[in-house]
């Protein structure tokens, strides 16, 4: 029926070519970002070895470098849940589940880089809370497959 609307199928059209170009735009902005962040990894990894050699330990470098791992890997998660797969369709449960791991993803480095002698009790609660909030919804949006194939593992 709204087919039938006069010019709808060039707006569509229209639409389609923007989102398109939004894609390939946002993918460019994310391997760039990923890049940068990488080569920052590939740098303080050196210079930790330079410095410290290969028994870091001190607390907060090994925070940092973490950190900088989770915002490369949350840049590559991301710019998997723009990408369109051939064969699932724009709209599906896996485009969900994929920003539902980049929000733990990013909760969790969050974790990581939290200086505990300054944390505060309700922000230490509100992470936790949204941990846990992110991984119900992700268990309520799994798959039929992943569950059938977990009751025959005996994983739950």
């Amino acid at each position: 029926m709204i087919k039938t609307i006069p010019g709808f199928m060039r707006i569509a059209k229209i639409f389609d070519l923007f989102e398109e170009i939004a894609m390939l735009v946002l993918t460019l902005s994310i391997i760039i970002v990923a890049s940068v962040g990488l080569f920052h990894v590939v740098v303080a990894v050196g210079a930790m070895v330079l410095t410290t050699g290969l028994a870091p330990t001190d607390p907060a470098m090994l925070q940092a470098i973490f950190g900088l791992f989770f915002t490369v890997l949350i840049a590559l998660e991301f710019k998997h849940s723009i990408l369109v797969m051939p064969d699932v369709q724009p709209h599906s449960m896996v485009r969900m589940r994929s920003v539902l791991l980049i929000g733990m993803m990013a909760t969790v480095r969050k974790f990581i880089v939290l200086d505990l002698s300054g944390v505060n009790v309700m922000e230490m609660l509100a992470l936790s809370a949204s941990v846990l909030a992110l991984g119900l919804v992700y268990w309520f949006v799994r798959t039929p497959a992943s569950v059938a194939g977990s009751a025959e593992t005996g994983v739950s």
